[in-house]
């Protein structure tokens, strides 16, 4: 469980609301000796300023020392001072803020000058925008104003972090309602019966078609954990805020750059709670093109692929002479068979090459090695944990076959880890540690006495009754286990310091 402390400069900052246990002062919070105990401790840093070298800048410094989770962070601090630094990440948040300007449209001023708390403010119009940036820039108060350019478009011309000891009566009062409902959700979980160790969270989407994991296998996972000591909760993508309450996460929805999935594993990374799938996974793992150079590179035994660009017509008259028909095209970041198309000859290569190109500035072209199944390979710390063949769908050359009402798939069967010929183990372990030493799972195809590395998976399938198949409970134990190891390590490290 963990512990609050509500930093200010003076007691009587904190007389116009409900007192409170949690508040201390800066001079209490520099004095605090030091906890044997493995509580996980948190910062809310109230202080009346936050310029460099001020009592509200050492607060959130020494609470980073501390390996305590503060808000705002030092780097949120920084990042604020100038526009030129903070604007880069406007920039990368712009397809979210495309989506919450929308609620704009219809206001007629030029300006708009307002403040939020906690990610909540009074305009109804602007609230998406002041959530969105408050899951950006963490400060318990933000001053934002916006403005339309010349051809209407929204811009935010200012933003930066207050104090909460300027604020008026009235601002007060909505202050306090937002800290109120903020503290509930994100500082005060309600005690378990009984104590866990670590707290985990699970991210997953209950309407993904093709999730990595079913209900079982999170059930499966839960019940893991408390045999472990560790509390498994399920979250979903509107928990974000909620993400620094754990000590781990574990992604079992499908990722992708552009896309929620990567903000949690970096909000994670950056708050210091270990992630599975971590960020530069993702970034490798989602791309073909990526992995494609990387096998070439390190000598991975795969299938040969050609690597096309638009509109680049000698390059792909070369393919039939290189690799031969039929051959495979794939869109670099295709998943569950989807975006992956064979080619039995010109005329059908003209055409898939048309309609894929539309979807991607870069296509890979690969050797067609057909295969009645294709073995996965799980790996966690480079190290083999499991071993599933998944056979092709029923007159069908891919194990998902996308019909336009139904996708239909192939059987499958969880085999040991030692009963699988080393040659797939060893490709398996020699590209998953290319990536990392997260867990990946390795698709490869063994062909008389070749084999072929596929791809990694940075977000394998773990379903109930499939790659648990032969282990069962101690598939998940194992996964817990993991994540416990490097919780461990990390508090190891920060207490060598």
């Amino acid at each position: 469980m963990s512990l609050l402390y509500i930093v200010v400069e003076s007691i009587k900052d904190w007389k116009d609301f409900y007192p409170s246990d949690d508040v201390i002062t800066f001079e209490d919070y520099v004095s605090l000796s030091m906890s044997k105990k493995k509580e996980r401790i948190r910062v809310l840093n109230l202080c009346r300023g936050y310029k460099y070298l001020s009592k509200g800048y050492y607060c959130s410094l020494l609470a980073e020392a501390r390996g305590h989770h503060v808000i705002p962070s030092v780097k949120t601090l920084n990042d604020l001072r100038k526009r030129k630094i903070y604007a880069i990440d406007l920039e990368l948040m712009e397809p979210d803020a495309h989506i919450a300007l929308k609620h704009l449209k219809k206001e007629t001023r030029e300006h708009i000058d307002f403040k939020c708390y906690f990610g909540s403010t009074s305009q109804e119009s602007v609230q998406p925008i002041a959530r969105l940036l408050f899951e950006r820039f963490q400060c318990p108060v933000l001053q934002l104003s916006l403005a339309k350019d010349k051809i209407g478009h929204w811009l935010v011309t200012s933003l930066k972090a207050i104090s909460p000891s300027s604020l008026t009566d009235d601002e007060q009062t909505l202050f306090a309602e937002a800290l109120d409902d903020y503290s509930r959700k994100i500082w005060r979980k309600p005690k378990l019966a009984k104590r866990y160790r670590y707290d985990m969270a699970i991210l997953y989407n209950p309407e993904e078609a093709f999730p990595p994991s079913d209900k079982m296998a999170l059930k499966q996972f839960i019940k893991a954990g408390k045999r472990l000591g560790v509390s498994v909760d399920l979250i979903q993508p509107k928990d974000f805020l909620r993400l620094s309450e754990y000590d781990m996460l574990f992604i079992r929805e499908t990722t992708a750059i552009d896309h929620h999935t990567f903000l949690f594993a970096k909000k994670a990374e950056a708050e210091g709670v270990v992630v599975i799938d971590d960020p530069l996974s993702i970034m490798r793992c989602t791309n073909k093109v990526f992995l494609a150079d990387l096998f070439r590179t390190h000598h991975v035994p795969s299938p040969q692929t050609i690597l096309l660009m638009r509109n680049q017509k000698p390059q792909i008259d070369e393919l039939e002479a290189t690799l031969g028909f039929p051959l495979v095209l794939k869109i670099p970041d295709g998943s569950f068979s989807r975006g992956v198309v064979k080619v039995t000859n010109a005329t059908e290569l003209q055409m898939h090459l048309k309609e894929l190109f539309k979807q991607s500035a870069l296509l890979l072209a690969q050797e067609y090695m057909y295969t009645p199944f294709d073995w996965r390979i799980g790996v966690l710390q480079g190290k083999p944990i499991y071993a599933c063949k998944y056979f092709m769908a029923r007159d069908h050359w891919q194990i998902y076959q996308h019909n336009t009402s139904q996708v239909e798939s192939g059987d499958y069967e969880a085999i040991p880890t030692y009963e699988v010929p080393k040659s797939v183990i060893k490709a398996a372990v020699k590209a998953a540690n290319l990536i990392g030493d997260g867990l990946y799972g390795v698709d490869i195809k063994a062909l008389d006495d070749r084999v072929a590395v596929i791809e990694v998976n940075d977000n394998p399938s773990i379903d109930y009754g499939v790659e648990d198949g032969f282990l069962g409970e101690q598939l998940y134990e194992l996964i817990i286990e993991d994540f416990v190891r490097r919780v461990e390590n990390g508090k190891r490290s920060i207490t060598s310091l």
